[in-house]
């Protein structure tokens, strides 16, 4: 998984400040992207390995027969000693130039084949505790991503790049939830892969969870940007989190957003905080003219407690 091509692009064009318009940004990509993968070919070919490109965008991996086309092409590149040099298509993104960012795009990547780790290079040696004070120190394990963690990420932008510390502990909750461990180390080190392979104390090591999920449960919690929004009370909430219950229309308070039978929405408490996606079998509007009063909305295999 690579960033730089619009960095590249801004270079070949000599820019020095990272364009706003949309078109501008897609056109630095369009024309980076050949330079990175050039830039790769060259290097890789000096060890006799092959490279081959690989873009995605969102609809790629959100469509579930484009899903599995680029989990086996991915999957038969990788059988055939071909390294994929993978970034997201945005020549022709239409609504922004990124998943997220390409730490979000590298998890999904990962959990899609699945692989055995993700390791995610950066400027920082890791994730540090009490960063920025004389008390800054790397953590070298994490067993769990909590608020506690999460509150130790310090987003930081460059003028070239996008994403932070921040968009790397949330890509390693998507790739330690599909029960892939997860590196982040810093890349300006030698040798740093190596020595993360060898097991050496190098970056922060993010445990895979104990409740890992599956394929289809995978691709709905991780591959969509939800259609809507279900809020629920809080005996349907521990009716799902607790008991593994489907949700009932009953249990119901509203909902957000016009959505369509098989879409995805986000389940959320009064306050607001989403804890669970699902596959709907509904449509908003029936629920808004009280024709599902007895009706499941969403099955519990269509379910996935995040």
């Amino acid at each position: 998984m690579s960033s730089g091509a619009v960095g590249a692009g801004m270079g070949a064009l000599g820019l020095k400040k990272r364009p706003t318009p949309l078109p501008k940004l897609q056109a630095c990509a369009a024309l980076g992207q050949s330079q990175l993968v050039a830039t790769y070919q060259e290097a890789f070919a000096r060890k006799g390995i092959l490279t081959a490109q690989v873009l995605l965008t969102h609809e790629d991996l959100k469509d579930h027969d484009r899903h599995l086309n680029a989990r086996n092409t991915l999957a038969t590149l990788m059988a055939e000693g071909i390294v994929p040099i993978v970034n997201e298509n945005d020549a022709v993104s239409y609504t922004e130039l990124k998943f997220g960012d390409n730490d979000a795009l590298s998890a999904l990547v990962a959990s899609l084949l699945p692989v055995d780790l993700l390791i995610i290079l950066t400027t920082a040696d890791g994730v540090i505790k009490d960063f920025g004070t004389p008390q800054a120190q790397r953590l070298s394990v994490i067993e769990k991503i909590d608020r506690q963690i999460e509150a130790l990420a310090r987003g930081t932008q460059s003028i070239t790049a996008t994403g932070g510390m921040t968009t790397k502990i949330q890509a390693a909750k998507i790739a330690t939830r599909s029960g892939i461990p997860t590196l982040i180390g810093s890349g300006r080190k030698k040798g740093i892969l190596k020595k993360m392979l060898a097991g050496a104390d190098e970056g922060t090591l993010i445990l895979p969870s104990a409740a890992k999920l599956r394929g289809r449960k995978r691709w709905i919690a991780f591959f969509h940007h939800p259609d809507g929004q279900l809020v629920v009370d809080d005996g349907a909430k521990a009716a799902l989190r607790k008991n593994g219950k489907s949700l009932l229309a009953k249990g119901v308070v509203r909902i957000e957003g016009e959505f369509q039978n098989g879409d995805i929405a986000s389940i959320c408490d009064a306050d607001g905080t989403e804890f669970g996606r699902g596959m709907v079998s509904f449509d908003a509007t029936e629920f808004r003219e009280q024709r599902l009063q007895k009706d499941v909305l969403v099955h519990r295999n269509n379910l996935v407690i995040l």
